[in-house]
């Protein structure tokens, strides 16, 4: 792979190519990714969808879109350290226009969308999914449908849907959301489809980034900035070289801000913050961490400092590979390389402990197992039986519910069933609720 194809400013539609030095410095393309993402209904609606506390009533913790904020943030960081260095490396680059703010404005945009696909109550909101369509009702369409488009049910994937929502096209707006290439390939941390499942311990096949329906697009994506090509077999390509600075982002800020968060919200005790997060940060100032009055500006505190350790350890990591990450030869995450990847680890497991299995997480992520699968199999059944013309009453009442957008005419089973996948997916944790007490009655 090479940069300056990696780097493609085109856009879906785009018939004459767009030049680097071309551009308007003022608002640059892949600024213009990250403008379009923060309008986006899809992103708005992360303001109210679970990061670790579902639901919660403390107003610190975070949300899915405070979340992605912060993980672009550091994305921004990473993509500056590392395309200052590169440039220096690589200075066709510099003759060509492109800038060290250019990384930093692809991986910042990719970073920012990286949950944008994640159904409401987290986590288990994607294996709610996938388990309506596995063992629930969902079940019986298993032998209507491929092979593949099955396995992107029962293993529905957040990432793909992610792909799905920027790049969907709808009457009247073709290629979704309209972003760079680019950025579409930083945003792909898993370039592959469902089928086969982790066929190596290749960190890119850990999961999958497109469904079925989107495989068009898919291609279109990796072939125009040349990624690398897996298998013959399927399509399954080795990962663009900014995802793993688009990963590394993501893992700083869940494995220190989830942390944090637990702390705050005393399912950790504080002495934990101070013994673990140190072993991140060299030299830390002690008589400045305790005349900090308050817990939270102590953790704030050890947040920052350790942030910004990791961000440059993954910067070195990624320069010190370059060469191997180009061939698609470096096969893990830029912070499982790291010489903090025992103290990482250790954090990680207090805060699945403490946070993830706490009470409050597991009550409301049963809750949302119900909830999704009752959306799920009410929508699904009213969109087929419109389809086969036997709608009940009650069906015609459910369609009313549902916006148009999600509700295109068409044979394809398969197709049918990702509307309204899609549908529930982007619902926030509170409408999902509110829907689910319609369509249950319960509504007093």
């Amino acid at each position: 792979m090479n940069w300056e194809q990696l780097l493609s400013l085109k856009r879906f539609g785009d018939t004459q190519k767009r030049p680097r030095i071309a551009q308007d410095e003022t608002r640059l393309g892949f600024e213009v990714d990250f403008d379009r993402i923060i309008f986006s209904s899809a992103f708005r609606s992360l303001q109210d969808k679970t990061q670790v506390i579902p639901l919660s009533e403390t107003d610190f913790v975070h949300t899915r879109l405070t979340h992605s904020l912060e993980v672009s943030v550091v994305g921004r960081t990473l993509g500056r350290k590392v395309g200052k260095v590169l440039l220096e490396r690589h200075p066709n680059l510099v003759d060509l226009g492109y800038t060290f703010n250019d990384f930093g404005a692809i991986v910042a945009a990719a970073s920012v969308t990286h949950d944008i696909g994640n159904p409401p109550f987290g986590h288990s909101g994607e294996k709610a999914i996938g388990e309506y369509f596995k063992t629930g009702n969902g079940v019986k369409y298993k032998d209507q449908l491929s092979e593949k488009e099955y396995q992107d049910l029962i293993d529905f994937e957040g990432n793909a849907n992610g792909f799905k929502i920027l790049t969907e096209s709808r009457e009247g707006i073709s290629g979704g959301l309209r972003l760079s290439y680019a950025t579409l390939g930083a945003f792909l941390k898993y370039p592959k489809e469902s089928l086969p499942k982790k066929p190596t311990n290749h960190i890119s096949d850990k999961k999958y980034g497109f469904f079925q329906s989107e495989k068009e697009e898919f291609l279109d994506v990796v072939q125009e900035l040349g990624m690398q090509s897996k298998s013959t077999e399927s399509h399954s390509f080795f990962r663009h070289p900014l995802a793993y600075l688009v990963e590394a982002a993501d893992d700083i800020c869940y494995t220190i801000i989830d942390f944090e968060d637990g702390i705050n919200l005393g399912l950790i005790d504080e002495d934990y913050a101070l013994e673990y997060m140190s072993k991140l940060i060299h030299g830390i100032n002690r008589d400045k961490y305790y005349a900090l009055k308050h817990t939270k500006d102590r953790t704030a505190y050890l947040r920052a400092i350790a942030i910004n350790s990791l961000i440059d350890e993954a910067v070195s990591i990624f320069l010190n590979n370059e060469e191997a990450i180009l061939n698609g030869d470096f096969d893990k995450s830029l912070l499982d390389k790291c010489k903090y990847e025992a103290q990482i680890n250790d954090i990680i497991k207090i805060s699945i402990d403490k946070i993830y299995r706490s009470k409050e997480v597991i009550e409301k992520e049963v809750a949302g197992y119900r909830i999704i699968a009752d959306l799920l199999d009410v929508f699904v059944t009213a969109l087929n039986n419109k389809f086969s013309d036997s709608q009940s009453n009650f069906d015609k009442l459910v369609l009313n519910l549902m916006p148009k957008e999600y509700q295109t005419e068409t044979a394809n089973l398969y197709h049918r069933i990702m509307q309204v996948c899609s549908y529930v997916s982007r619902m926030s944790d509170s409408y999902a609720i509110k829907m689910h007490k319609k369509i249950t009655g319960n509504i007093i």
